[in-house]
């Protein structure tokens, strides 16, 4: 079974910075195609961004692209989202996930993932 804790959400002004992080248990974290999705009051939980099991390959949505940027620590199985110039569009609740075994990369369709951490709360400030 694998675990997902993500931190690092908060309140913050139109503009500023934030970084997520997600730590995931489980000796096989380098096994696993990673994603970060986030659900905004009242709407479907919509993709952010996805990232190859080695870290690697990166792919974003277009509404985050130049603005996010996702990496992985496979050595301290940790999920790092660097989240900047943010918008007042971008509160939401952010999740990490987890995708095993095969898949067609990039990965943006949610049922495709098999874990899923609890969320964070990020609010922007117009």
């Amino acid at each position: 079974q694998v675990q997902l804790v993500e931190s690092g959400g908060g309140l913050v002004q139109a503009g500023g910075s934030l970084r997520l992080s997600c730590a995931v248990s489980g000796r096989t974290f380098s096994s696993y195609a990673m994603g970060w999705f986030r659900q905004a009051p009242g709407k479907e939980r919509e993709f952010v961004a996805c990232i190859s099991r080695r870290g690697g390959t990166t792919y974003y949505a277009d509404s985050v692209k130049g603005r996010f940027t996702f990496s992985r620590d496979n050595a301290k199985n940790t999920l790092y989202l660097q989240v900047n110039s943010l918008r007042p569009e971008d509160t939401a609740v952010y999740y990490c996930a987890a995708k095993s075994g095969i898949y067609y990369y990039p990965i943006v369709d949610k049922v495709e993932y098999d874990y899923w951490g609890q969320g964070t709360q990020v609010t922007v400030s117009s």
